[in-house]
């Protein structure tokens, strides 16, 4: 039967004002995510390919166009171009070890980073997208985030504060958990104070903004692990502004970088220009807003940490802009990820 745009027009005259409040709402969102689709799969190729084609095997130049590939964007079939390295015989296209790589569901991407933004479950994402289930959100949304935290933040500049926070380990999804009982929404440790039942996550930020947030191990930082992360982000330039923890002292001694540190107790927060509070304060917001995912597998951690970060970047503003971007950044990195690497990964020191 067909449908004609007069009766259409007709049915939306009958509607009363929630149902075309309603209406209107989805129509924005629909036709707000064909327009950028693509508008962004063409960005991420002109960027990808900035010094040429590059095989993605062998790192070949010697690449030639290799016939064209259907698929969906915006609900319809388009054909794309495929590429084919003459050193290796490889085929591959613009979205080759991407996040997008075989995604059958281009068009559902601009509302899953929008729900992605507002930090929002996975099933209440898939609810609101449509068409898709919780179990493919998580793939898609580690497969964005484990591209996302391997993009490198700038070196520091000028006054460095630096503190590290920590985090109860969690073996959070799996099913047999070895040595303990599992917890309940996360539980608490069995040990008082730090101890190896705790990741350490070190954050740096300078008056820059410019952000360094990972984990770093089980238990107390060390001076090792401190340098290994952020040493070559550091120079003798800086100053460092850090808790009293003996090994910030250690190494910035050995590096010959000047240090301020301030005691826990509070007593003495500042000393002029020198603080910790932006750092502090980081701190804080990063553990409210991961509050709303009832406990983090230890594994994902620093994915999540890249989540926080990116969105602290865009000041958690949910446009297009800032949707687009977050995209492309995302599938400008090499990601081989698949679900099954994904869901059976374990958590390195």
């Amino acid at each position: 039967m067909t449908v004609r745009a007069a009766d259409i027009i007709k049915a939306i005259q009958k509607l009363n004002p929630a149902e075309k409040h309603r209406l209107r709402e989805y129509l924005i969102d629909v036709l707000t995510a064909s327009s950028s689709t693509g508008t962004v799969l063409e960005e991420i190729s002109e960027r990808k390919h900035k010094g040429g084609y590059r095989c993605p095997g062998c790192e070949s130049e010697y690449i030639v166009r290799f016939g064209r590939y259907s698929t969906i964007v915006d609900g319809e079939e388009v054909k794309k171009q495929r590429y084919r390295c003459k050193a290796c015989k490889m085929t591959f296209t613009d979205l080759t070890n991407t996040a997008l790589y075989r995604t059958r569901h281009l068009n559902r991407w601009m509302k899953f980073v929008e729900c992605m933004i507002e930090g929002y479950s996975l099933r209440k994402s898939a609810g609101l997208i449509g068409d898709v289930t919780h179990v493919t959100l998580f793939y898609w949304r580690h497969k964005l985030l484990t591209a996302l935290k391997q993009m490198e933040s700038s070196n520091f500049q000028g006054i460095v504060e630096m503190d590290e926070t920590y985090f109860l380990y969690s073996e959070k999804g799996q099913r047999k958990i070895k040595d303990r009982k599992s917890r309940k929404r996360g539980g608490s440790a069995k040990k008082r104070g730090i101890s190896n039942e705790q990741v350490c996550v070190l954050v740096a930020r300078d008056r820059e903004k410019a952000t360094f947030s990972q984990s770093l191990g089980m238990g107390r930082l060390t001076k090792e692990q401190l340098d290994k992360a952020i040493g070559h982000k550091l120079t003798n330039e800086n100053v460092l502004c850090t808790d009293a923890w003996r090994a910030f002292k250690t190494y910035a001694t050995e590096k010959g970088i000047s240090i301020y540190q301030f005691k826990s107790d509070g007593k003495i927060r500042t000393k002029g220009l020198y603080h910790i509070q932006n750092v502090n304060n980081y701190h804080r917001r990063l553990k409210g807003w991961l509050e709303r995912f009832n406990g983090v597998a230890t594994k994902y951690l620093n994915n999540y940490l890249a989540w926080f970060q990116t969105l602290e970047s865009i000041h958690h503003q949910r446009n297009e802009i800032t949707m687009n971007d977050m995209i492309i950044k995302g599938n400008l990195i090499p990601s081989t990820e698949t679900y099954d690497t994904l869901r059976l990964s374990k958590f390195t020191v």
